[in-house]
Protein backbone atom coordinates (compact mmCIF):
# COMPACT_ATOMS: atom_id res chain seq x y z
CA UNK A 1 0.00 0.00 0.00
CA UNK A 2 1.34 3.43 -0.98
CA UNK A 3 1.86 5.26 2.32
CA UNK A 4 1.92 8.65 0.54
CA UNK A 5 -1.59 7.87 -0.69
CA UNK A 6 -2.67 6.80 2.81
CA UNK A 7 -1.23 9.99 4.30
CA UNK A 8 -3.06 12.01 1.62
CA UNK A 9 -6.34 10.28 2.45
CA UNK A 10 -5.92 11.16 6.14
CA UNK A 11 -5.20 14.79 5.22
CA UNK A 12 -8.38 15.00 3.10
CA UNK A 13 -10.43 13.32 5.84
CA UNK A 14 -9.13 15.82 8.43
CA UNK A 15 -9.70 18.92 6.30
CA UNK A 16 -12.76 17.90 4.26
CA UNK A 17 -11.22 19.67 1.27
CA UNK A 18 -8.88 18.44 -1.49
CA UNK A 19 -7.55 22.00 -1.77
CA UNK A 20 -6.78 22.31 1.95
CA UNK A 21 -5.16 18.87 2.01
CA UNK A 22 -2.92 19.89 -0.90
CA UNK A 23 -1.83 23.00 1.04
CA UNK A 24 -1.11 20.97 4.18
CA UNK A 25 0.92 18.41 2.21
CA UNK A 26 2.71 20.90 0.00
CA UNK A 27 1.54 19.30 -3.26
CA UNK A 28 -0.91 20.20 -6.03
CA UNK A 29 -4.62 19.46 -5.81
CA UNK A 30 -4.21 17.25 -8.90
CA UNK A 31 -1.61 15.16 -7.06
CA UNK A 32 -4.02 14.73 -4.14
CA UNK A 33 -6.79 13.55 -6.51
CA UNK A 34 -4.45 11.07 -8.24
CA UNK A 35 -3.24 9.59 -4.95
CA UNK A 36 -6.79 9.13 -3.65
CA UNK A 37 -7.92 7.56 -6.93
CA UNK A 38 -5.00 5.11 -6.88
CA UNK A 39 -5.70 4.16 -3.25
CA UNK A 40 -9.39 3.57 -4.00
CA UNK A 41 -8.49 1.38 -7.02
CA UNK A 42 -6.13 -0.67 -4.90
CA UNK A 43 -8.71 -1.22 -2.17
CA UNK A 44 -11.62 -1.70 -4.56
CA UNK A 45 -13.88 0.72 -2.71
CA UNK A 46 -14.72 4.42 -2.68
CA UNK A 47 -13.33 6.13 0.37
CA UNK A 48 -14.48 9.69 -0.34
CA UNK A 49 -17.64 11.10 -1.87
CA UNK A 50 -16.88 14.18 -3.94
CA UNK A 51 -19.24 17.10 -3.31
CA UNK A 52 -19.43 20.71 -4.45
CA UNK A 53 -17.87 21.75 -1.12
CA UNK A 54 -15.08 19.20 -1.10
CA UNK A 55 -15.15 15.59 0.10
CA UNK A 56 -17.02 13.49 2.64
CA UNK A 57 -16.09 10.08 4.00
CA UNK A 58 -18.09 7.14 2.69
CA UNK A 59 -18.99 4.25 5.00
CA UNK A 60 -15.87 2.43 3.77
CA UNK A 61 -13.84 5.61 4.30
CA UNK A 62 -15.03 5.84 7.91
CA UNK A 63 -14.02 2.20 8.47
CA UNK A 64 -10.60 2.69 6.86
CA UNK A 65 -9.69 5.98 8.56
CA UNK A 66 -8.49 4.65 11.98
CA UNK A 67 -6.35 2.02 10.22
CA UNK A 68 -4.94 4.69 7.91
CA UNK A 69 -3.95 6.80 10.92
CA UNK A 70 -2.24 3.75 12.41
CA UNK A 71 -0.26 3.16 9.20
CA UNK A 72 0.90 6.78 9.08
CA UNK A 73 1.86 6.71 12.75
CA UNK A 74 3.78 3.43 12.30
CA UNK A 75 5.70 4.90 9.37
CA UNK A 76 6.64 7.96 11.42
CA UNK A 77 7.87 5.84 14.33
CA UNK A 78 9.88 3.61 11.98
CA UNK A 79 11.59 6.59 10.36
CA UNK A 80 12.37 8.15 13.74
CA UNK A 81 13.93 4.91 14.97
CA UNK A 82 16.74 5.06 12.39
CA UNK A 83 17.57 8.76 12.63
CA UNK A 84 17.66 9.52 16.38
CA UNK A 85 20.20 12.30 16.00
CA UNK A 86 18.03 14.24 13.53
CA UNK A 87 14.55 13.32 14.72
CA UNK A 88 11.83 15.91 14.23
CA UNK A 89 9.98 17.29 17.25
CA UNK A 90 6.77 15.28 17.35
CA UNK A 91 3.78 17.17 18.78
CA UNK A 92 0.23 15.90 19.23
CA UNK A 93 -2.76 18.19 18.62
CA UNK A 94 -6.46 17.39 18.95
CA UNK A 95 -7.11 18.55 15.37
CA UNK A 96 -4.83 19.90 12.68
CA UNK A 97 -7.21 22.76 11.93
CA UNK A 98 -8.21 23.57 15.51
CA UNK A 99 -6.98 26.17 17.98
CA UNK A 100 -3.37 25.62 18.99
CA UNK A 101 -2.42 23.95 15.71
CA UNK A 102 -2.12 27.56 14.54
CA UNK A 103 0.33 28.27 17.37
CA UNK A 104 2.46 25.39 16.08
CA UNK A 105 2.42 26.89 12.59
CA UNK A 106 3.60 30.20 14.09
CA UNK A 107 6.39 28.36 15.95
CA UNK A 108 7.47 26.68 12.70
CA UNK A 109 7.58 30.02 10.89
CA UNK A 110 9.74 31.50 13.66
CA UNK A 111 11.97 28.40 13.85
CA UNK A 112 12.14 27.00 10.30
CA UNK A 113 15.31 25.11 11.21
CA UNK A 114 13.39 22.90 13.68
CA UNK A 115 11.92 19.80 11.95
CA UNK A 116 8.35 19.35 13.16
CA UNK A 117 6.00 16.33 12.97
CA UNK A 118 2.38 17.04 13.89
CA UNK A 119 0.22 14.03 14.83
CA UNK A 120 -3.29 13.52 16.20
CA UNK A 121 -3.74 10.87 18.89
CA UNK A 122 -7.22 9.72 19.93
CA UNK A 123 -7.09 10.41 23.67
CA UNK A 124 -5.14 11.93 26.55
CA UNK A 125 -4.28 8.43 27.79
CA UNK A 126 -2.71 7.52 24.43
CA UNK A 127 -0.81 10.81 24.34
CA UNK A 128 0.57 10.45 27.89
CA UNK A 129 1.61 6.84 27.14
CA UNK A 130 3.40 8.03 23.99
CA UNK A 131 5.21 10.70 26.01
CA UNK A 132 6.33 8.00 28.42
CA UNK A 133 7.72 5.64 25.76
CA UNK A 134 9.40 8.43 23.80
CA UNK A 135 7.37 8.15 20.60
CA UNK A 136 5.90 11.61 21.28
CA UNK A 137 7.67 14.75 22.50
CA UNK A 138 4.75 16.98 23.50
CA UNK A 139 0.96 17.13 23.46
CA UNK A 140 -1.72 19.79 23.89
CA UNK A 141 -4.34 18.63 26.39
CA UNK A 142 -6.77 19.89 29.03
CA UNK A 143 -5.49 18.63 32.39
CA UNK A 144 -6.60 17.05 34.48
CA UNK A 145 -9.94 15.49 33.59
CA UNK A 146 -11.98 13.67 36.28
CA UNK A 147 -10.18 10.59 37.56
CA UNK A 148 -6.96 11.45 35.76
CA UNK A 149 -3.58 11.77 37.50
CA UNK A 150 -0.50 12.60 35.50
CA UNK A 151 2.56 10.42 36.12
CA UNK A 152 5.28 12.08 38.18
CA UNK A 153 7.60 12.28 35.17
CA UNK A 154 5.06 14.12 32.97
CA UNK A 155 5.18 17.92 33.22
CA UNK A 156 2.29 20.23 32.30
CA UNK A 157 2.67 23.88 31.33
CA UNK A 158 -0.58 25.88 31.15
CA UNK A 159 -0.63 27.59 27.75
CA UNK A 160 -3.97 29.18 26.98
CA UNK A 161 -7.44 29.68 28.42
CA UNK A 162 -9.28 29.88 25.10
CA UNK A 163 -12.71 31.61 25.15
CA UNK A 164 -15.56 29.71 23.54
CA UNK A 165 -17.81 31.33 20.96
CA UNK A 166 -21.38 30.34 20.21
CA UNK A 167 -21.79 29.48 16.54
CA UNK A 168 -25.15 29.72 14.76
CA UNK A 169 -26.53 30.02 11.26
CA UNK A 170 -28.26 33.22 10.06
CA UNK A 171 -31.72 31.76 10.62
CA UNK A 172 -31.32 30.95 14.31
CA UNK A 173 -33.20 33.06 16.86
CA UNK A 174 -29.89 34.04 18.53
CA UNK A 175 -28.10 34.94 15.29
CA UNK A 176 -28.45 38.70 15.75
CA UNK A 177 -27.16 38.84 19.33
CA UNK A 178 -23.91 40.62 20.14
CA UNK A 179 -23.47 38.37 23.17
CA UNK A 180 -25.41 35.63 24.94
CA UNK A 181 -25.31 34.31 28.49
CA UNK A 182 -25.05 30.62 29.32
CA UNK A 183 -28.46 30.92 30.98
CA UNK A 184 -29.95 31.99 27.63
CA UNK A 185 -28.70 28.77 26.01
CA UNK A 186 -30.77 26.52 28.27
CA UNK A 187 -33.31 24.77 26.07
CA UNK A 188 -31.35 25.24 22.86
CA UNK A 189 -29.90 22.19 21.12
CA UNK A 190 -26.08 22.36 21.27
CA UNK A 191 -24.75 19.97 18.63
CA UNK A 192 -21.24 18.60 19.38
CA UNK A 193 -20.81 15.34 17.37
CA UNK A 194 -17.05 15.23 18.03
CA UNK A 195 -17.49 14.69 21.78
CA UNK A 196 -16.19 11.12 21.92
CA UNK A 197 -16.77 9.44 25.31
CA UNK A 198 -13.68 9.33 27.50
CA UNK A 199 -11.94 12.32 25.92
CA UNK A 200 -11.02 15.43 27.86
CA UNK A 201 -13.06 17.68 25.59
CA UNK A 202 -16.15 15.53 26.16
CA UNK A 203 -15.52 15.79 29.93
CA UNK A 204 -15.21 19.58 29.57
CA UNK A 205 -18.51 20.02 27.72
CA UNK A 206 -20.33 17.59 30.03
CA UNK A 207 -19.19 19.69 33.00
CA UNK A 208 -20.33 22.85 31.22
CA UNK A 209 -23.73 21.34 30.43
CA UNK A 210 -24.21 20.10 34.00
CA UNK A 211 -23.24 23.46 35.48
CA UNK A 212 -25.64 25.52 33.36
CA UNK A 213 -28.42 23.12 32.35
CA UNK A 214 -27.43 22.93 28.68
CA UNK A 215 -28.69 20.27 26.28
CA UNK A 216 -25.83 18.59 24.41
CA UNK A 217 -26.50 16.48 21.32
CA UNK A 218 -23.47 14.31 20.52
CA UNK A 219 -25.25 12.07 18.02
CA UNK A 220 -24.40 11.66 14.37
CA UNK A 221 -21.06 10.91 12.69
CA UNK A 222 -18.22 13.37 13.16
CA UNK A 223 -17.04 14.55 9.72
CA UNK A 224 -14.88 17.32 11.14
CA UNK A 225 -15.25 21.01 11.82
CA UNK A 226 -16.06 22.01 8.22
CA UNK A 227 -19.00 19.60 8.03
CA UNK A 228 -20.23 20.81 11.42
CA UNK A 229 -20.07 24.42 10.21
CA UNK A 230 -22.04 23.59 7.05
CA UNK A 231 -24.77 21.81 9.03
CA UNK A 232 -25.16 24.46 11.73
CA UNK A 233 -25.07 27.31 9.19
CA UNK A 234 -28.03 25.76 7.34
CA UNK A 235 -30.02 25.03 10.52
CA UNK A 236 -32.51 27.23 12.38
CA UNK A 237 -32.40 25.09 15.56
CA UNK A 238 -28.79 23.95 16.06
CA UNK A 239 -25.98 25.84 17.77
CA UNK A 240 -22.42 24.74 18.54
CA UNK A 241 -19.36 25.94 20.43
CA UNK A 242 -16.11 26.81 18.68
CA UNK A 243 -12.86 28.00 20.21
CA UNK A 244 -12.09 31.64 19.53
CA UNK A 245 -8.79 30.62 17.88
CA UNK A 246 -10.28 28.02 15.54
CA UNK A 247 -9.29 28.99 11.97
CA UNK A 248 -12.37 29.00 9.76
CA UNK A 249 -12.51 28.44 6.01
CA UNK A 250 -15.27 30.65 4.61
CA UNK A 251 -16.18 30.05 0.96
CA UNK A 252 -18.60 32.41 -0.74
CA UNK A 253 -22.15 32.26 0.53
CA UNK A 254 -21.34 30.77 3.94
CA UNK A 255 -22.91 33.04 6.56
CA UNK A 256 -21.35 32.22 9.94
CA UNK A 257 -22.40 33.92 13.17
CA UNK A 258 -19.87 33.76 16.03
CA UNK A 259 -21.28 35.25 19.24
CA UNK A 260 -19.50 36.05 22.50
CA UNK A 261 -20.62 34.04 25.54
CA UNK A 262 -20.68 36.02 28.79
CA UNK A 263 -21.75 35.90 32.45
CA UNK A 264 -19.65 33.78 32.72
CA UNK A 265 -17.36 33.36 29.72
CA UNK A 266 -16.42 29.67 29.31
CA UNK A 267 -12.74 29.10 28.52
CA UNK A 268 -11.07 25.88 27.40
CA UNK A 269 -7.85 25.26 29.38
CA UNK A 270 -5.06 24.17 27.01
CA UNK A 271 -1.80 22.89 28.49
CA UNK A 272 1.40 21.54 26.97
CA UNK A 273 2.54 18.17 28.36
CA UNK A 274 5.99 16.56 27.97
CA UNK A 275 8.23 13.99 29.66
CA UNK A 276 10.69 15.53 32.11
CA UNK A 277 13.47 13.26 30.86
CA UNK A 278 12.99 14.11 27.17
CA UNK A 279 16.27 15.64 25.88
CA UNK A 280 14.94 16.96 22.58
CA UNK A 281 16.60 20.39 22.08
CA UNK A 282 13.51 21.94 20.46
CA UNK A 283 11.28 21.48 23.51
CA UNK A 284 12.68 24.54 25.32
CA UNK A 285 12.14 26.89 22.30
CA UNK A 286 8.62 25.53 21.91
CA UNK A 287 7.78 26.21 25.56
CA UNK A 288 9.26 29.72 25.31
CA UNK A 289 7.18 30.43 22.22
CA UNK A 290 3.94 29.20 23.80
CA UNK A 291 4.57 31.19 26.98
CA UNK A 292 3.98 34.38 24.99
CA UNK A 293 0.54 33.61 23.54
CA UNK A 294 -1.60 33.63 26.70
CA UNK A 295 -3.89 36.70 27.05
CA UNK A 296 -3.39 36.49 30.79
CA UNK A 297 -5.36 39.54 31.88
CA UNK A 298 -8.49 38.42 30.00
CA UNK A 299 -8.15 34.83 31.18
CA UNK A 300 -7.85 35.83 34.85
CA UNK A 301 -10.79 38.22 34.87
CA UNK A 302 -13.69 37.39 37.18
CA UNK A 303 -16.56 36.01 35.15
CA UNK A 304 -14.69 33.22 33.37
CA UNK A 305 -15.63 29.56 33.81
CA UNK A 306 -13.61 26.36 33.59
CA UNK A 307 -14.28 22.96 35.21
CA UNK A 308 -13.18 22.53 38.80
CA UNK A 309 -10.76 19.80 37.67
CA UNK A 310 -9.00 21.99 35.10
CA UNK A 311 -5.70 23.70 35.87
CA UNK A 312 -5.81 27.45 35.29
CA UNK A 313 -3.71 28.95 32.50
CA UNK A 314 -2.15 31.21 35.12
CA UNK A 315 -1.14 28.28 37.34
CA UNK A 316 2.41 27.29 38.13
CA UNK A 317 4.07 24.81 35.80
CA UNK A 318 4.37 21.33 37.29
CA UNK A 319 7.72 19.71 37.93
CA UNK A 320 10.10 19.47 35.02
Amino acid sequence: MDLNAVRTFVAVADSGQFQLAAVDLGVTQQAVSKRIAALERGLGVRLLARTARGAELTVDGQAFLPHARGLVSAEERAAAAVRPGRRALRVDVIGRRLSLAGALRDFHRRHPDVPLDVVTLPSAEAAVAALGDGTLDATFRAVTMPGQRLPDDIAAMPVLDEPLRLFTGPGHVLAGADAVTLAQLAGHRVWMPGNAPGTEWAAYYEALADAFGLTLDTGGPDFGVEALIDTVTASTTLVAFLGARTPLFRPGGRDLRLIRVVDPMPVYPHSLLWHTGNPHPALAPLRAHLAGIQPRRAAREPGTWRPAWARHAGATTSTG
